[in-house]
């Protein structure tokens, strides 16, 4: 099929529901740790792609939920971002949602030049553009991060990274919560 992006390899894929994580802000790990990949040293190649699809419930307060933030991680380092993203004011527990990122090497090397550009869609009746309610007639599905693409933060390619996705809440509250049923990262090389 011409033109449609193959991802031929499976980098990571989990295969047990995660736990539930509540009651915090700090961004942090929210996938099993048993299924977390390391890339090897030198791995990633200019123009490669690395897809990143998530199937998770969120669970969300009814007054001032609060925001939501979804991250790719290489290592410790935030290589893609979601930026914040406005949770609805009806009261959810563990509604499903889903997030699919292409993220594409822009740069690869030591110290901070290796970097990922990228974008995804993010779907769940539990996000609002504004502060507001669950939509009646729409679920909502968004572009996510909301602005211009840019490079996320530099990390370095020359040593082995850990592929990680990380979330975090503007509001810690027991309940505004995520767990994660299922995410694949997969890698198109050229």
């Amino acid at each position: 099929m011409s033109g449609v992006p193959v991802f031929p390899q499976v980098l990571q894929s989990q295969r047990a529901a995660g736990t539930l994580f509540n009651t915090y802000t700090t961004a942090k790990s929210v996938i099993n740790a048993t299924e977390l990949q390391t890339l090897p040293a030198n791995y990633l190649t200019v123009g490669s792609k690395i897809r990143t699809r998530v199937w998770g419930g969120l669970s969300n307060i009814v007054t001032t939920p609060g925001t939501v933030t979804f991250q790719l991680m290489m290592g410790s380092i935030v290589a893609w971002t979601s930026g914040a993203i406005q949770m609805s004011t009806t009261a959810h527990t563990l509604i499903p949602f889903t997030l699919d990122i292409t993220n594409r090497v822009d740069s690869i090397g030591a110290g901070t030049a290796a970097k990922l550009i990228g974008g995804g869609t993010l779907n769940g009746i539990m996000f609002t553009v504004g502060a507001g309610a669950d939509s009646t007639t729409v679920v909502g599905s968004f572009p996510v991060p909301a602005t211009a693409p840019a490079v996320g933060t530099g990390f370095d390619s020359t040593i082995a990274n850990i592929l990680d996705f990380w979330v975090g809440f503007s509001i810690s509250n027991a309940g505004n919560g995520v767990q994660i049923y299922d995410i694949d990262h997969e890698q198109k090389m050229f």
